[in-house]
């Protein structure tokens, strides 16, 4: 101010108008933007601000007018921003944001529009569905890992059992089939060893449990 440095001590939250687009401002936006509880409208757009939107953003219940468009800002769009009620014009477009689109309130009224060049934002109202997304999906109760195989230690079993009794029962009846055995001793054979077998992985998946 008037050619010398000054620190900004306390914010003025009194301010109803802040445009500080067109420039180029980079980093992520500090939190405490949203504690200037009075604005009315906030335009950031067209500079090089990366990061989240800053949750502090619900905080800001008197704003009218919010555009962050053209910037490079990453993740979600904070749900904070629903209880933004007075909220008419917000612009979104042109970053990096990703998720679903919060629903509520006046987030119901926006269009593609506040939305488009978010490539993986997903819901309403872009016709871009969200399909678990963010969902951490919880492993199998059979999935094991062992000896650092993807491939679930039960399945390995039982594709090695079956794959064993296929040639043992083949064996057997080719035996049995030469020497003019009846057949129940075959399947009585079969039936035994796929009973013991199938005890066996039983018994080493309670252990590894």
């Amino acid at each position: 101010m008037k050619r010398l440095e000054m620190e900004l001590s306390k914010i003025v939250a009194i301010s109803v108008s802040m445009d500080l687009s067109n420039n180029q401002f980079s980093g992520k936006i500090p939190e405490d933007v949203g504690q200037l509880i009075s604005l009315q409208m906030l335009n950031f757009s067209h500079n090089n601000f990366t990061g989240p939107i800053p949750t502090s953003f619900g905080n800001l219940v008197a704003l009218e007018s919010l555009d962050l468009s053209s910037n490079k800002l990453s993740g979600r769009i904070p749900s904070q921003m629903t209880k933004l009620t007075f909220l008419e014009v917000l612009n979104l477009s042109n970053n990096k944001l990703v998720g679903p689109i919060p629903h509520g309130d006046q987030f119901d009224t926006f269009d593609n529009d506040s939305y488009n060049g978010n490539l993986r934002l997903c819901g309403l109202p872009l016709s871009k569905q969200c399909f678990n997304h963010g969902v951490a999906e919880s492993p199998s109760p059979l999935v094991v890992e062992y000896d650092g195989s993807e491939i679930p230690f039960f399945w390995q079993a039982v594709m090695m059992g079956y794959g064993s009794g296929v040639v043992l029962g083949l064996s057997l009846g080719y035996i049995l089939f030469t020497n003019r055995r009846p057949w129940w001793f075959v399947r009585k054979v079969v039936r035994d060893w796929q009973y013991n077998f199938t005890r066996w992985v039983q018994r080493n998946r309670i252990r590894r449990n």
